[in-house]
């Protein structure tokens, strides 16, 4: 390990966490705590149409609040066009706080929005980079309602700006919301394959934390307290999906996960995951799913320790008591594999980039070329070029 001196980490997490069976019930409350009374709920037809704004309506009313607007038309990869038409519904409807209901786009979406909320301005992009937002921002509930992207604790927006064909990266403490609410009665709904995308989005976020070289013992614990739940739970809720106590812990993991990456960053599966979403349109769980054993594989001689560490949170005690140490690596990769193949058979997954149907093999080097501009690739603990991160897409594909 590094030299305990050369050791200088920060760890910032302000986020509070309401978490449980009636979690949503205590939202009159916070708003009122934070001063507001007039929510815009932000959210997309998906969840509008799955009647959760419904839901949360009539649980807002029977606590006294009224939600002064809806705004539901933000569109899968979130886009500037929403943010400006959000801010725009905000102030016409006298609105004094955001409630962000849904998966990872109305999260980034409703964040990003809350800057031309909060600073009256019609452009957002004077304040797009890392550290540019001025002072705090109006307050920001989210309620995830897929157990995933970890958004909802993390302090990153991104958001598609169509005319000029770019995506805006914003990056703040101020973007951090004010309360995550993790209600398992906003995830019982959520369809099997998105439950497992989602859930191993959470894995790949908790699994580079706890490898890259960023990490640090703070992040290293939320790290795998998120592999352990994740582990823990994921098959039983795919094969039980009204599970609630599981539905619940999976919604913990995605959050642990998103404090731990959000403290230590991620590597080079986000690096290569990030450049075939965009290039082929697949949901990024989905590729993390696919991309994290070959990029552990990778990183393997470097981290070997860490990643042997990884299977006790992976596989158990037992398990990791009867590996010798220095299988404990190469087994915690089995059983990722192993994972896969489970969750494969239960709900049809893809395994491999060949599996998803949307990836030819002659992008491969188009990908691999355009994941090395990708910022994660930094924190990766060993260096990656061109021909390298094509190999591991081969070993992906």
């Amino acid at each position: 390990g590094a030299d305990v001196n050369d050791t200088y980490y920060e760890f910032f997490c302000p986020v509070k966490l309401i978490a449980g069976a009636r979690a949503l019930e205590t939202i009159p409350f916070e708003l009122g705590a934070l001063g507001s009374s007039r929510p815009l709920v932000v959210t997309d037809r998906g969840v509008a149409g799955a009647g959760l704004v419904d839901k949360l309506r009539e649980i807002l009313a029977a606590g006294g609040l009224e939600i002064a607007a809806v705004y539901d038309e933000v569109p899968p990869d979130s886009s500037l066009a929403a943010v400006k038409a959000i801010a725009r519904t905000y102030r016409e409807a006298g609105c004094d706080a955001l409630i962000a209901l849904g998966g990872g786009s109305p999260i980034d979406t409703a964040k990003a929005a809350n800057i031309l909320a909060s600073y009256q301005t019609e452009d957002p992009a004077k304040y797009s980079g890392v550290g540019n937002l001025p002072r705090r921002l109006k307050p920001l509930l989210v309620i995830p309602t897929t157990a995933g992207t970890g958004s909802e604790v993390t302090y990153v927006s991104i958001v598609k700006d169509e005319e000029r064909g770019v995506k805006l990266p914003f990056a703040s403490p101020f973007l951090m919301p004010d309360a995550a609410v993790l209600d398992p009665r906003m995830t019982l709904g959520l369809p099997a394959q998105i439950t497992a995308a989602t859930a191993m989005d959470a894995m790949t976020h908790a699994c580079e934390s706890y490898i890259c070289l960023a990490k640090n013992p703070m992040s290293d614990a939320y790290a795998t307290a998120a592999i352990r739940a994740v582990s823990a739970n994921l098959l039983a809720v795919l094969d039980h999906p009204a599970d609630v106590q599981g539905r619940l812990a999976l919604a913990q993991a995605a959050a642990m996960a998103g404090v731990a990456f959000s403290n230590s960053m991620v590597g080079l599966v986000h690096a290569l995951g990030h450049s075939v979403g965009a290039l082929c349109h697949i949901h990024h769980g989905t590729c993390m799913s696919i991309l994290l054993p070959a990029v552990l594989e990778y990183n393997l001689e470097a981290r070997r320790d860490a990643i042997g560490e990884l299977l006790l949170p992976l596989a158990g005690a037992e398990t990791y008591a009867a590996t010798p140490p220095e299988q404990r690596a190469d087994k915690a990769i089995a059983h990722l594999k192993w994972l896969k193949d489970e969750i494969h058979q239960r709900c049809g997954l893809p395994r491999t980039l060949s599996e998803t149907g949307k990836v030819e093999e002659s992008q491969l080097e188009q990908i691999a070329a355009m994941s090395l501009d990708d910022g994660s690739i930094i924190f990766n603990p060993v260096e990656v070029d061109r021909d390298e991160a094509l190999g591991v897409l081969r070993k992906a594909w």
